[in-house]
């Protein structure tokens, strides 16, 4: 038997993994496998520690990986002492948009701020009163003072506008600044309402410069057009309040793709491309990017981010790389399939898991799992389709049945007439797109 999970994180891996969706804790005990993609990935966060910027794509088709990976990497650099920003984009989010759908994303991204002590998002306010508290410290360090002495307001607020100075010089750094003042001076009278608005203004969340104007005396607001500014911004403001930097993730690219309008496309690959250069030019500091999508939303030439010629000029696979040769220093990194020897291992730690959770002994033995691999593999086109989402989901259902009718066999069941695998969507998105801008 492996290492026991504990029964909350069993619970929500098999109900996750069940669903076909990535779980955003307890990856650990389920991670095999993709030694060489994720050694890529961590050697960014090194990159990124020493104030530099790095920019990848992982690439693969769907159920491939891609969400599990990010999720990898997101629980890997928090334990690092990163702040992760992470976003799923869709219909109402997207990276640019005339309909505020590039705030949203922004405001997705701030909402989902995590640290290893917040892993589930929100950590804004733990990282803003953290950082205060820090330079409290350093102000009664300094001057030898306390908290009550008559001239610790006036220094704190001296020590604050010297911290935040670094950052002025950035695109509405002195915005920002301004705000992590109002911030500050509302917690040192612990004033509420104050704090919340000066959240509500770092979140993106004013609708108008006016109504800032009105309660804060700042005539800017964070909007659709310069929003990525202020990740920049953020990621310079975490090292100044005690971590290593700032990763941003960002998932389904494909919605991207999805646009009908080809204008609305253009915008975003643009939106991509400075992003892009950006975090290579240096322009960027202590900031990782990486965003996820299929192998069609990147690579086709009509409609995908190849399709959009300054980017594909520079996401290009060299024409030394080859299946053989793979560059995992490359802007790309994509995702090959699982070997039946990688999955058999998982499948081995899910039997465990769903022991462990319902306390049972299972009749499943390794001999088992090696057939009902080769039986996942067996299926048509499996060799180029198969996932390890779908293997995951029917090993699941298999366990879930086992349990349930102890007297059943595992071969019995996959050997059965009734037996059903998982439905493969890998070729969802294969549906000729020549005509989705045809409008009667």
């Amino acid at each position: 038997m492996g290492e026991v999970v504990p029964k909350r994180i069993a619970t929500m891996l098999m109900n996750a993994l069940k669903g076909g969706v990535v779980p955003r804790t307890g990856l650990g005990y389920i991670a095999v496998g993709r030694e060489n993609e994720i050694n890529a990935l961590l050697n960014d966060v090194s990159i990124i520690e020493d104030g530099g910027a790095t920019f990848r794509f992982v690439v693969g088709k769907y159920g491939s990986g891609k969400s599990f990976l990010l999720q990898t990497i997101r629980s890997h650099v928090m334990e690092k002492g990163f702040v992760v920003i992470d976003a799923d984009l869709s219909p109402d989010r997207r990276l640019v948009g005339n309909k505020g759908q590039g705030l949203a994303t922004y405001q997705e991204l701030i909402q989902n701020m995590s640290t290893k002590t917040r892993p589930d998002g929100g950590a804004l306010p733990l990282i803003l009163e953290r950082w205060i508290a820090s330079v409290q410290n350093e102000v009664l360090e300094e001057y030898h003072i306390t908290p009550s002495d008559i001239k610790f307001s006036s220094l704190m607020e001296t020590k604050i506008y010297e911290k935040t100075s670094c950052i002025d010089g950035l695109v509405h750094g002195f915005e920002f600044a301004k705000v992590i003042n109002i911030y500050f001076s509302g917690y040192l009278d612990s004033n509420d309402e104050q704090k919340n608005r000066a959240l509500k203004w770092l979140r993106g969340e004013y609708n108008n410069k006016t109504e800032a104007k009105n309660e804060l005396g700042i005539n800017l607001i964070i909007s659709d057009e310069d929003w990525y500014e202020y990740i920049k911004i953020f990621a310079q403001f975490m090292v100044m309040a005690g971590y290593k930097g700032m990763m941003l993730l960002i998932d389904e690219l494909v919605n991207i793709y999805k646009i009908p309008n080809q204008i609305a496309r253009q915008y975003n690959y643009e939106k991509i491309l400075t992003l892009y250069n950006d975090t290579l030019q240096g322009k960027a500091k202590y900031l990782g990017i990486i965003m996820s999508g299929t192998i069609q939303c990147v690579e086709d030439t009509k409609r995908g981010i190849f399709s959009y010629e300054a980017l594909k000029s520079r996401l290009e696979d060299s024409r030394f790389a080859n299946n053989s040769c793979r560059d995992f220093l490359a802007p790309i990194i994509r995702l090959e399939a699982l070997t039946p020897e990688e999955m058999t291992i998982l499948v081995e730690k899910l039997t465990n898991i769903h022991c462990d959770l319902y306390n049972y002994q299972t009749s499943i033995t390794e001999q088992d799992m090696i057939e009902f691999i080769k039986a996942e593999y067996a299926r048509i086109g499996a060799d180029s389709h198969i996932t390890p989402r779908e293997v995951i989901r029917d090993y699941i259902e298999l366990l879930n049945t086992l349990y349930q009718y102890p007297d059943k066999k595992l071969l019995e069941i996959i050997n059965g007439e009734d037996f059903k695998y998982s439905i493969s969507t890998t070729n969802d998105e294969e549906i000729n797109m020549e005509f989705a801008d045809f409008e009667l």
